[in-house]
């Protein structure tokens, strides 16, 4: 069986870097504690048998500013990320090459457009897809059971039929949800008046903002404050239409040109144990199992 696993490194690297792990700092004392704490989460998931990985690949948002803060001045940025996390957006792309997996650095785009646009261009080449975030965005993305989305920490996978009993409406209508509630994540604020089940009951009638009707007294479903939400959204339908286009992911993004490129060979040995030196890490030098031949 053939898997691509898509893996959300700029997540990655916030979750080891807020981690209880214990800090890290290289023999010239710069702080790694992220990027060793991604390398070691990776090395997990590399040898975990019941995910039998075969095709894998890493984005990050390097930087984490993209072509969305163009379009909307209060997108989220790399304001207000700390220094010592900023200074590894870099080197924890090293450390993912020395294991011999493939990194997608998104430069105008976000690590979100390149797992989006992995999924889109190589589903139809393998069983399976799995990305590997808990990044609601990502739901978009999610197709039958042929892409699926894993959160690795809470050991959830949902496909699509888990997606659409969760939230009651189809994953290509996410962005059109995402416009009605907001993104804090992301810095974009929704609607006023717009929470998750009046939202979700909305998209579900009609599936996108277009087929929504301008007047209360014609809405097939009656969330709490029709008539106040139908008014707002009559009136602020661009600013809708805008934050739609901030949720949906570029499934065009630049990615591999083809799925060999993300297969999955082995960890090369001198390369990692050259990088575990060079890092200071003795411990992660005798973890991998799987070597490249």
């Amino acid at each position: 069986m053939r898997r691509l696993h898509l893996v959300d490194g700029t997540y990655e690297l916030y979750r080891a870097h807020y981690s209880q792990r214990p800090g890290h700092a290289s023999p010239t004392g710069q702080d790694l504690k992220a990027t060793v704490g991604v390398v070691a989460s990776l090395l997990s998931l590399l040898h975990d048998a019941t995910e039998d990985i075969t095709h894998v690949a890493v984005a990050f948002d390097n930087p984490i500013r993209s072509f969305r803060n163009d379009l909307y001045p209060y997108y989220k940025s790399d304001e207000g990320v700390p220094p010592e996390l900023r200074a590894q957006f870099d080197t924890v792309e090293e450390g993912v090459r020395a294991i011999g997996v493939t990194v997608w650095s998104m430069r105008e785009h976000e690590a979100d457009d390149g797992l989006a646009a992995g999924a889109f261009k190589f589903r139809d080449e393998v069983d399976q897809v799995r990305i590997m975030t808990p990044d609601k965005d990502l739901g978009q993305c999610i197709r039958g059971t042929r892409v699926v989305q894993v959160d690795r920490r809470q050991m959830k996978e949902t496909d699509e039929a888990a997606f659409r009993a969760r939230r009651g409406f189809a994953p290509t209508s996410m962005p059109d949800y995402l416009a009605l509630t907001g993104d804090t994540a992301d810095g974009f604020p929704g609607l006023p008046g717009f929470g998750e089940k009046g939202a979700a009951l909305v998209i579900g009638a009609y599936e996108h903002l277009e087929a929504i009707p301008a007047r209360a007294m014609d809405w097939k479903v009656k969330p709490r404050g029709t008539l106040q939400l139908a008014t707002t959204l009559a009136e602020r339908r661009e600013e809708a239409l805008l934050y739609r286009k901030l949720a949906t992911l570029v499934e065009t993004a630049p990615v591999a040109a083809s799925l060999d490129e993300v297969r999955f060979r082995g960890v090369p040995r001198a390369r990692f144990e050259a990088w575990c030196r060079a890092v200071g890490t003795t411990t992660l030098a005798t973890v991998p199992r799987r070597w490249e031949s």
